[in-house]
């Protein structure tokens, strides 16, 4: 998209001293331009509370893996304090090497067949109000990895009923398959991360594709109208992530917001990339803050539902708040947890049947 088609606002003018979005730094040693201290606004909050201290005692006693730590997010204090976590099944090392992340890569050593009853199980005793479900890339496996995040999803229903569920899933490598299991399984949001602009997919994401996680979100959004029959159009939100910083521009940031609805992507977050080692792809560039704020005014303009837009949001940030009937949900689980029976129940959730399939059923 040239930038004499671009509707968005304007980029932010920075003073040439903190052209690099932070405040005057120093050169990184090896002569790069990049700073070697983060902006001011890069503040994570401290990770402490009762209720945090609760839910890592517990996902560590459990021996689960979460993207929370693995990835080193900075909201993980926040997110737990919450009772919101991101769980990394199909263990923590990672077929793919993307130039921004930090999990592991490698062959993998786990395919344990058990996963989905241990992790509903966990996340029963966890009391949480939502959970994502995400994965490190399997390309060792036929289906890659899409019929353990179904089982997933169909034992948490049982063990947790009116619990959000999310799913952050892999592109699968574009195959149908897999994507219809996920699918029909019935999560509340299916989130797939686009991660950066058209021009920057290579370096960043170099296994992947950005005309094939288009289709991965519109895809999604196609089955779970199928799988929903009857009963119409399933209550499926369809999400995507946007990591800013690493050489795009705003223009096709525009652009990037424009192809993401053109697939109806329902949600988007838009974050700092902040580099998690030396190994890993430079920061070019930080943000300020008035830009995020842009950013989500003008993702909104577009059609979008929900945007969290801001230096440290992050794929799953506040993602409880982003489920379909998010409030009710919580307000009836408040309710049966306290004994009261006058409070509303949110609109029934899909059932499983004899064969473990999620069957679907109007409000």
């Amino acid at each position: 998209m040239s930038d004499s088609t671009e509707t968005g606002p304007a980029p932010r003018a920075f003073p040439p001293t903190i052209a690099m979005g932070g405040g005057t730094f120093e050169a990184a040693a090896d002569g790069s331009a990049a700073p070697r201290r983060h902006p001011s606004w890069i503040k994570a909050r401290m990770p402490s509370g009762e209720t945090y201290q609760d839910v890592r005692r517990l996902l560590h006693g459990l021996a689960l893996n979460t993207v929370c730590e693995e990835a080193h997010c900075p909201n993980v204090g926040e997110c737990w304090d919450q009772r919101t976590a991101t769980v990394m099944i199909l263990g923590d090392i990672c077929t793919r090497a993307c130039g921004f992340c930090a999990v592991k890569t490698g062959k993998p050593l786990v395919h344990d067949l058990d996963e989905p009853r241990r992790v509903a199980e966990a996340i029963r005793g966890l009391g949480l109000d939502h959970v994502v479900i995400t994965s490190v890339a399997r390309d060792d496996l036929d289906d890659g990895g899409a019929g353990i995040f179904a089982a997933t999803i169909r034992r948490l229903r049982v063990a947790c009923p009116g619990m959000g569920v999310e799913v952050l899933i892999p592109d699968f490598n574009g195959e149908e398959g897999p994507l219809r299991t996920v699918m029909a399984a019935g999560p509340d949001i299916l989130n797939h991360n686009i991660e950066t602009v058209a021009r920057l997919q290579k370096p960043v994401r170099r296994r992947a594709r950005y005309d094939r996680s288009l289709g991965v979100l519109l895809r999604a959004k196609a089955y779970a109208r199928e799988f929903a029959g009857s009963a119409g159009a399933a209550a499926v939100h369809t999400k995507s992530s946007i990591m800013v910083g690493l050489g795009e521009t705003r223009p096709e940031l525009h652009q990037t917001f424009l192809d993401l609805r053109a697939v109806d992507c329902d949600i988007l977050t838009v974050g700092q990339y902040l580099r998690p080692s030396a190994e890993h792809l430079q920061v070019e560039r930080y943000y300020h803050p008035d830009e995020f704020a842009e950013m989500r005014e003008e993702a909104l303009a577009l059609g979008f539902k929900h945007v969290e837009s801001g230096p440290l949001v992050r794929s799953s940030y506040h993602a409880r708040d982003q489920v379909p009937d998010a409030e009710a949900r919580r307000a009836a689980r408040a309710a049966r947890t306290a004994g009261a029976t006058e409070m509303p129940l949110p609109p029934p959730q899909p059932t499983i049947d004899a064969d473990g399939r999620v069957v679907y059923r109007p409000d």
